[in-house]
């Protein structure tokens, strides 16, 4: 992910993201309230004490919301801070800890183990959303393979369109592809 934004300069920061009406600042933001919301989870698992994700939808708005205001670098620190807040905290669990049931923002009960599943997933996904020339193509086939079949599973869907796994991806994530009559889903994630 910090790959993506390694050598965007101001201008490059404000550009549109593959995400409607985000510039990259929002989902830079978005990805970095993302780990701090996680080591939320993470000291729920260690201690016990129920933390949720955020406190409300309009704190998540919120952090989002704020990204256009930083500076480039502020947000490189943030994201950079954070992914290691949430390696840290996830390096520090116990075998017991990561049993332990946390809930994530849509409400599901999930044990800690689970945690760097969704790390991964959002931060996969989103480094194509960046646009600074990361594809689907580019995020190693166990990480689609899975993606593909969780986004699936949620979707409803019984079968997916026949094509290259990277493609199959991007389709069921709202994502441009190159799938021949595969219908629009519309955005996940």
């Amino acid at each position: 992910m910090l790959d993506a934004v390694a050598d965007l300069d101001e201008a490059g920061f404000s550009a549109d993201s593959g995400l409607p009406a985000w510039s990259r600042k929002h989902l830079a933001a978005h990805v970095a309230a993302n780990a701090d919301a996680l080591c939320n989870l993470v000291h729920w698992a260690a201690t016990g004490e129920e933390t949720p994700m955020y406190a409300s939808a309009e704190e998540r708005a919120a952090g989002i919301a704020k990204g256009p205001a930083l500076s480039g670098d502020q947000l490189r620190s943030w994201l950079t801070a954070s992914a290691r807040r949430l390696a840290d905290g996830l390096d520090g669990l116990t075998d017991e800890q990561w049993q332990h049931q946390v809930v994530t923002a849509q409400g599901r009960s999930v044990p800690a183990t689970e945690l760097p599943w969704m790390r991964a997933r959002e931060v996969c996904v989103h480094a194509v959303d960046f646009a600074t020339g990361t594809a689907f193509a580019d995020l190693p086939d166990g990480f689609l393979t899975a993606l593909v079949d969780e986004v699936r599973d949620k979707r409803g869907l019984a079968d997916v369109p026949d094509g290259p796994l990277p493609q199959v991806a991007a389709w069921l994530t709202g994502r441009p592809h190159s799938l021949a009559d595969a219908p629009e889903l519309g955005p996940w994630l």
